[in-house]
């Protein structure tokens, strides 16, 4: 049976897994089909590629996971099939990125007031090479005994509206659409569940661009992927699924490959993005 997950997080973003080291992991679990979407960062790419030739019956998607805002909190919105090389998308990346390492500064002076200070070298080095965000922030968090689990982090200081929360460089979800429809990605809304006003937020996204939907995510229910399914249908989204794998913490994570994720999703990503997925090649 074909195993598929679209939505993988490396090293590069928030993950601890280097890029090749999430395609072997999937490639030891028996996975077909998977997608790099690290946040606002598309450098794993490459090596993930890379990695994937000693892997015949694995194929990666080039993906990302953009961080968007709306008045109601943070929305994501995952690109497929991007081209990982288009200068202008790069450079939009760049500035993200940079955003968000001002934002993660500005969190650990509000963590410092809060009473619960941590050092920035240390939150840099659990980034490692990649882009500094809120979940190393909450593993320095872990470290220090502030909290229990990394959850807990963003539950109670560095979530949206959290004490220690900053908001990052603003882009709206149909700007981010945008920017990978014009890097010929493909735009798909990220675990929508709890979004407010999904519905209304869904017909404007649709417009902008949108083709899917995630449904198949992490730990939803059956009863709530029947729904996101029936959303989908509603619009003439496609649906696609993911673990969000992060490698933080296996014991309460959703392993790869584990979101039941139906093979025939990454089929239908496959064919609308014009059956690139078989003949990428590195640029």
């Amino acid at each position: 049976m074909p195993k598929v997950d679209l939505h993988l997080h490396s090293s590069v973003s928030d993950g601890v897994l280097s890029p090749a080291g999430v395609v072997e992991r999937a490639a030891e679990l028996g996975l077909t089909v998977i997608s790099l979407t690290d946040h606002d960062n598309v450098d794993g790419i490459a090596p993930a590629l890379q990695a994937a030739k000693k892997y015949p019956s694995l194929v990666v998607i080039p993906g990302i996971e953009i961080n968007t805002d709306t008045p109601a909190g943070e929305v994501h919105v995952l690109g497929y099939y991007i081209d990982h090389t288009n200068p202008e998308f790069l450079t939009a990346l760049k500035k993200m990125r940079e955003s968000r390492l001002k934002r993660a500064q500005k969190m650990i002076e509000n963590l410092s007031a809060l009473g619960m200070p941590v050092e920035w070298e240390r939150v840099k080095e659990l980034s490692g090479k990649g882009s500094v965000g809120r979940p190393h922030i909450a593993r320095a968090l872990l470290e220090k005994g502030y909290i229990v689990t990394i959850k807990e982090a963003f539950e109670k200081y560095i979530g949206f509206r959290g004490p220690a929360y900053v908001p990052r460089k603003k882009m709206t979800p149909a700007e981010a659409i945008e920017l990978i429809t014009g890097a010929e990605g493909l735009a798909v809304l990220a675990h929508p569940l709890g979004i407010p006003n999904l519905d209304t937020l869904l017909k404007k996204l649709v417009r902008a661009g949108l083709i899917g939907l995630e449904v198949y995510y992490k730990d939803y229910s059956s009863e709530d992927r029947k729904i996101l399914a029936s959303l989908a249908d509603r619009y003439g989204l496609i649906a696609t699924g993911g673990t969000d794998y992060h490698g933080l913490d296996d014991n309460v994570e959703v392993m790869i490959g584990e979101a039941g994720v139906p093979p025939y999703v990454a089929d239908n990503l496959s064919a609308l993005a014009g059956n690139r997925s078989h003949d990428l090649t590195l640029q």
